[in-house]
């Protein structure tokens, strides 16, 4: 589920412990005996969905001198008190690294608990939840990563792998039909934003088969729904949350996208337990 050999989430780590230690761990350095030896335990502070364990040998591993033991994987709902996983050696590795390694499980948890948590609240129905582009610049792979270990379903990556005709494009391509017209040779998935009825109409005459419908209430999403006729796919988007996630999940679309899932998530509680050799 996080693999670890993609060459953006090697770039992040190398990034987040090039920006946290700099020059060198100065406290680390003129604190810690050069020979001491110790094991550490990352412990989960409450319950929620793990996302991003497997990053701790990377982080680990360029400081040298420690080996990391995973008890648990991305996706794993986890306890209060349960312990995640195991390092074991150089005091000085362990306690520079201990900050990156906290900050990515701790950010990258959250998001795969909020995404359980709205894939959960739409169990039952055919609706599947979608993540989004509303990422942290820089860390997309990782926490698109994140979203899927919590049962979201991952979107487009980026500009490149789809197309997406949203309002604005339309407005700048001379309507609905002229935007499709336009992107008939893409060999890709291509959806397109509807903000009215007769742009609906428009999009299905057009042969369009992935519709985006933006802001609607979930009754007029269930009435336009019905009128599509599964003519082409539907994804609801636009302000849902878990308060109201269900009600459109009912209303029966395909997809519902959410923002939220990486733009609003609260990190976890994640400790670090050092213990010295003796």
């Amino acid at each position: 589920m996080f693999d670890i050999t993609h060459r953006d989430v090697r770039v992040a780590v190398e990034r987040a412990l090039a920006e946290d230690i700099g020059a060198g761990d100065v406290t680390t350095g003129l604190t810690v005996p050069a020979e001491l030896r110790a094991s550490g335990r990352f412990l989960a502070k409450q319950e929620f969905t793990l996302a991003g364990i497997e990053l701790l040998p990377l982080i680990y591993g360029p400081m040298g001198g420690a080996r990391v033991d995973l008890e648990t994987k991305s996706g794993d709902t986890v306890s209060n008190g349960e312990t995640l996983a195991n390092v074991k050696g150089h005091a000085r590795t362990l306690l520079t690294c201990e900050r990156v390694a906290l900050n990515f499980i701790q950010r990258l948890s959250g998001i795969a608990t909020l995404a359980r948590q709205h894939a959960d609240a739409v169990r039952g129905t055919k609706a599947r939840v979608l993540d989004t582009r509303k990422t942290t610049p820089g860390l997309r792979v990782l926490e698109k990563m994140a979203a899927a270990a919590g049962g979201a379903t991952n979107h487009r990556q980026g500009l490149y792998d789809a197309v997406l005709i949203k309002n604005n494009h339309i407005t700048a391509a001379g309507g609905v039909r002229a935007a499709l017209e336009r992107v008939r040779d893409f060999s890709g998935r291509i959806e397109v934003e509807i903000r009215t009825r007769a742009e609906l109409d428009e999009a299905l005459a057009a042969g369009a088969k992935e519709l985006l419908l933006d802001n609607l209430a979930p009754a007029e999403a269930a009435e336009w729904i019905r009128y599509i006729d599964g003519r082409a796919t539907v994804e609801l988007s636009g302000g849902i949350n878990l308060s109201t996630i269900r009600a459109y999940a009912e209303a029966g679309p395909d997809f519902i996208s959410c923002g939220a899932i990486t733009h609003s998530a609260v990190a976890v509680d994640i400790s670090f337990r050092l213990e010295l050799e003796h």
